[in-house]
């Protein structure tokens, strides 16, 4: 089990939402990204999950270079969502050093600009799958979409995705537990390997994922239960080694 920390990215500072409210972000005092990155790699945590929540919603690019401050601030690896829409934007975030990108609106909105990305870029490409009540959100989870989380899994997948990040919102942000079931039907779905996301409360909850896991569920995002001081990542990564990150083709 790949446990993958969470940085939230809101006007350059680390914040955490509840259930993707921008109007109740918690900024924490610990809020310089990068310094927040090296405390993870420092824990031995190797992947780190960034949103960039300004982009997502359309706000501008303003996290970019923040996100360039925090690869050279760390050798893990490091994946980015949020506001990638375009081909523009593919290349900057590469640029300023992302390992993988996670598709979420354009891939529900442009499938087939996405799988030409993946086509041309190579294997980097996540899906982020975000779903609430059964309908897929989108534009930062503010807008619905129209179209169920396994089967946007599935067509990721056939598109090229190498994994999915699968959130289910109502749990984000809520300490109330992830929804295991429910990534488990979209990996089954989708037949690559699934990312976990929403509701880690504490080091029980990444145990009882890693044992339902099924081979499906590969890793697990935490966020607010890191910020909060609920997850001791260091002895986290004593009783799930995370050496092999590296060698993952996800």
């Amino acid at each position: 089990m790949i446990i993958i920390p969470a940085i939230d990215l809101l006007g350059g500072a680390c914040v955490r939402l509840r259930q993707g409210d921008y109007s109740g972000a918690v900024r924490y005092a610990q809020a310089d990204p990068a310094a927040r990155a090296r405390l993870f790699e420092e824990a031995g945590i190797r992947r780190i999950h960034i949103v960039d929540l300004d982009a997502a919603r359309g706000a501008g690019r303003d996290n970019r270079a923040v996100i360039r401050r925090i690869r050279g601030s760390v050798s893990c690896l490091i994946e980015v969502g949020g506001g990638i829409r375009s081909e523009k934007d593919v290349e900057e975030l590469l640029e300023a050093g992302a390992d993988r990108l996670i598709l979420g609106t354009a891939l529900a909105r442009d499938p087939q600009g996405a799988g030409e990305w993946m086509r041309k870029y190579g294997k980097r490409f996540m899906a982020g799958i975000d779903a609430k009540d059964g309908d897929v959100k989108v534009a930062g989870w503010q807008e619905g979409s129209g179209l169920g989380a396994a089967a946007l899994a599935r067509q990721a997948a056939a598109l090229g995705a190498v994994a999915i990040v699968y959130t289910n919102i109502s749990r984000d942000g809520m300490l109330c537990g992830p929804d295991i079931e429910g990534s488990l039907a979209v990996g089954r779905a989708a037949g690559i390997p699934l990312v976990l996301s929403g509701g880690i409360s504490g080091a029980a909850d990444i145990q009882e994922t890693a044992e339902k896991a099924e081979n499906i569920i590969t890793a697990a995002i935490a966020g607010k239960a890191v910020y909060e001081g609920k997850l001791d990542l260091a002895g986290l990564v004593r009783v799930y080694p995370q050496d092999g990150v590296f060698d993952t083709s996800w």
